[in-house]
């Protein structure tokens, strides 16, 4: 073992460093190495991760695109669902005495 009150400040610097990032990768090897022994008791005793901890499912949930609800008269890309801020197009013309109305799809 290194004596440490012999060793200069930019050398405690590297070696803390490096002990840092040392315990950094091996926590994480411990969590890996725990997890799979976890999955492995489970999987042993007939169950599913899913039966032991539920709303772990990972399966993508589907996302369901909004309709439409308004379109930009000037520019039909610009369109806005409303939901959420008020595209820019749509306050412009608003301030401009335009009615939310005049948008509607």
């Amino acid at each position: 073992m290194t004596d440490l009150s012999k060793l200069s400040s930019q050398e405690l610097e590297n070696l803390a460093k490096e002990a840092r990032e040392l315990a950094v990768a091996r926590k994480e090897d411990e969590k890996k190495q725990l997890r799979a022994e976890i999955v492995k008791q489970i999987r042993d005793a007939g169950f599913t991760i899913a039966d032991i901890f539920p709303g772990t499912d990972t399966a993508a949930r589907k996302t369901v695109k909004s309709e439409v609800k308004y379109r930009d008269l000037a520019d039909p890309s610009k369109t806005w669902t409303g939901r959420g801020r008020k595209p820019g197009w749509l306050v412009k013309a608003e301030a401009a005495g335009r009615s939310l109305r005049d948008f509607a799809v």
